[in-house]
């Protein structure tokens, strides 16, 4: 069993590295400028927002509040859209005995989700070196969250994958289908500024769960009137059983 293990951690190894020089190149530079760019442009939205005078939802530093909504997000998201085509895209890799497309999957989902680890990481570091933040109250919280949104992305994009192996068109359906996502997940808003109906709805969405959790953790003070972690945790796990037993039936079915 030790043995079987050891080989399936030199292979997501393995994987993982060819990812990183596959998406970003066999330089350094290219993985500063994965994680910079993204940290740039949400500094170029909040520099828009401040200017024509737009007011945190919760606190005073907007730049604070956006950022503990749009980072999860992004990786979620990432997570969710990437994952999908993953396999396809790496197709010549499973001619290799060791390598199955769950290790595919797992690879990606591990480089993404560090990838985002490390943008948030920096992202935060310097809003509080310039003094627009404080250091996370309950930082395991944070972290917390952040790993329930990325497995929430995980689950969502394995069963995007076997979908979209059964149904191509799924790419186009989909990507129309989540693009409200951003305006429904609390990046902008804080879930009690709106009528009980209305928060009600909101209250189905996990991602807009797993910000509020972030939050939670983030501000301390920070009360999520939707918060449901037992819910987030049902969803995530209902999507990972989900895509990877459905990627095993597809598996399965392929090689008969």
């Amino acid at each position: 069993m030790e043995g079987v293990l050891t080989t399936q951690a030199r292979v997501l190894g393995a994987l993982v590295l060819r990812e990183t020089r596959t998406a970003f190149g066999d330089t350094q530079l290219g993985y500063f400028w994965a994680v910079v760019t993204p940290t740039l442009s949400t500094l170029v939205l909040v520099l828009i927002f401040s200017t024509v005078g737009r007011a945190p939802a919760f606190g005073t530093s907007f730049a604070l509040f956006f950022a503990t909504g749009v980072f999860p997000f992004q990786a979620y998201s990432k997570l969710s859209n990437s994952l999908m085509t993953a396999i396809n895209s790496s197709r010549g890799l499973l001619s290799y005995p060791l390598v199955k497309e769950t290790d595919i999957l797992l690879s990606k989902y591990i480089l993404i989700s560090l990838t985002y680890l490390m943008i948030i990481v920096v992202f935060f570091s310097a809003l509080i070196w310039l003094g627009e933040a404080t250091f996370p109250i309950h930082i395991e919280k944070c972290a917390t969250a952040f790993l329930m949104l990325t497995l929430l992305g995980l689950g969502a994009g394995v069963t995007n994958a076997v979908i979209f192996r059964l149904w191509p068109t799924w790419k186009q359906l989909e990507a129309i289908i989540s693009r409200p996502l951003f305006f429904l997940s609390g990046i902008f808003y804080v879930p009690s500024e709106f009528p009980t109906h209305i928060v009600r709805m909101l209250s189905w969405n996990p991602v807009l769960q797993g910000i509020e959790w972030f939050r939670e953790g983030y501000y301390g003070n920070y009360n999520s009137v939707v918060l449901d972690k037992s819910y987030l945790l049902t969803v995530t796990v209902t999507l990972l059983i989900i895509g990877f037993f459905g990627e095993r039936l597809y598996r399965k079915k392929s090689v008969r």
